[in-house]
């Protein structure tokens, strides 16, 4: 299993979050920059109550700034960063992006409150890869210099740059995700076999509808006659009256709304996998 190479409470004192991850006390602490805890008078949302500190403290700079990140040699690295919207209470006020080593934009344009809204933890990963002297992130090569890695916080047009904490972590993403999410793969195995079923029954369903010509069977169509030729137009037999006849061919779906309504309850953890 990975293990955490640097980690920053950004603007903050040191702290041990409740994954065992030791943050050092921010080193560029009267260097670059100001460090804020204006987040202490809200309460953030989607985080343990104890690791509040770590949105609840930010570094923010008039012009670009970052931290250089000593690297443990060749490997799969996962760089994650905290950010949390506490003072504005709309999208586009602070934009800026997240540059890696002088020239890889990985977060462009970064928008926190439209992210997630006000109050609310954000968490960004960032995968990269080491070898040799050079990084690579989502196809990009850069090369490293003095086996360093630096992640700079951009100045934009909209207010000034931040980050509330920040962690590296040498290990591969599959590794991180189960070690965030312990039941990860039984979800997905879930997922999988629960989108087999599903396609199983759609395709059922729509060949119980289709006849061998693949056209709609309990559905006629005829042109009316007494119309125009430009002005004829497709429509549906009239029904007759009385009691409605059985119809051999038509399909009963009532079967996939509780299957449809577990499926739809699993949206939000699907997008949440997703984000990350």
């Amino acid at each position: 299993m990975g293990h955490v190479i640097y980690a920053v409470n950004a603007g903050g004192n040191a702290h041990i979050d409740t994954f065992g991850i030791m943050y050092e006390r921010d080193p560029l602490e009267g260097k670059i920059g100001t460090a804020s805890d204006f987040g202490r008078r809200i309460l953030i949302r989607d985080v343990p109550i104890a690791d509040q500190v770590l949105y609840q403290t930010e570094r923010f700079h008039h012009s670009t700034f970052g931290y250089d990140i000593p690297l443990k040699g060749d490997g799969e690295y996962i760089l994650v960063l905290k950010f949390c919207e506490v003072y504005f209470d709309a999208p586009g006020k602070k934009v800026f992006d997240v540059v890696l080593n002088g020239g890889m934009k990985v977060l462009p344009g970064l928008d926190i409150f439209s992210r997630v809204g006000r109050g609310v933890a954000c968490d960004e990963h960032v995968p990269f890869t080491i070898v040799g002297n050079s990084v690579f992130v989502a196809g990009r090569e850069s090369v490293l210099r003095s086996n360093t890695l630096r992640v700079e916080f951009a100045k934009g047009l909209k207010d000034n740059p931040k980050v509330n904490a920040l962690f590296v972590m040498k290990i591969k993403m599959d590794e991180f995700l189960n070690l965030v999410f312990p039941g990860r793969n039984d979800l997905i195995t879930s997922l999988q076999e629960l989108k087999t079923i599903l396609g199983s029954i759609i395709d059922k369903n729509i060949n119980s509808f289709e006849n061998k010509d693949g056209e709609l069977k309990g559905v006629k169509y005829q042109l009316l006659e007494d119309e125009p030729s430009d002005m004829k137009r497709l429509s549906k037999d009239k029904p007759g009256s009385g009691t409605k006849n059985f119809d051999p061919y038509e399909a009963d779906t009532s079967y996939i709304i509780p299957i449809l309504t577990a499926l739809g309850a699993m949206v939000p953890l699907i997008f949440h996998f997703c984000r990350i």
